[in-house]
């Protein structure tokens, strides 16, 4: 297993989302590096070979998921403690040789144009990153998408607004090429609403 970053050298030590997130992972934080289940549902689905991606991927199951059905998987992420737990999880199942973990921040890091099986990202949400991320899929591939809506501002006001999925977003940002699959709200009053979002490149 490799780490590597964006192209655009280290993330500054001050990087606000950097310390935020490593704020949250760190101290008595224990993941439970259960698969998300979109991701469960993606990899049942007829994809063609190739590499998965994971997108502010966390301490990802989804990222051992797919490694355990034996595809290779890139793990992005802006905090390195997240990294680090993801990292030493694959090394316990003998996954590292299959996951490649890039310390990076979304907005400057894009994944490789038309490379990838399946694109997921099921906890962040900024457009232009959705665009670049639907340029990495490769022909008959999945691009898998889960981010707040604006009625999760409900259950979490200090929510901000453009943390959080406009209506019809992101089906409605698919560029031309894809064919959606499926959308769906998932209301939660306790953790927030999101929306979940299923699409496939045509070839």
């Amino acid at each position: 297993m490799s780490a590597t970053g964006s192209g655009e050298g280290p993330l500054p030590d001050s990087h606000p989302d950097r310390l935020r997130w490593n704020a949250r992972y760190g101290g008595s934080f224990v993941p439970s590096f259960a698969a998300h289940p979109l991701a469960v549902r993606a990899l049942t689905m007829d994809l063609p070979d190739g590499p998965v991606v994971d997108l502010a991927c966390g301490p990802s199951g989804t990222a051992l998921l797919a490694a355990a059905r034996g595809r290779h998987v890139t793990a992005v992420d802006v905090s390195e403690i997240a990294l680090a737990m993801l990292g030493d999880e694959a090394r316990g199942q003998g996954l590292d040789r299959l996951i490649t973990l890039v310390h990076a921040d979304l907005a400057t890091w894009h994944p490789r144009p038309c490379s990838y099986a399946l694109v997921l990202c099921t906890g962040f949400w900024a457009p232009a990153v959705f665009i670049a991320a639907a340029s990495a899929v490769a022909a008959d591939g999945l691009l898998g998408w889960e981010a707040f809506t604006a009625e999760a501002q409900l259950a979490r006001p200090r929510l901000p607004p453009d943390w959080c999925l406009a209506p019809g977003e992101p089906a409605s940002l698919l560029p031309a090429g894809f064919t959606l699959l499926d959308q769906q709200d998932l209301p939660d009053r306790e953790r927030g609403a999101r929306r979940q979002m299923l699409a496939r490149r045509q070839r």
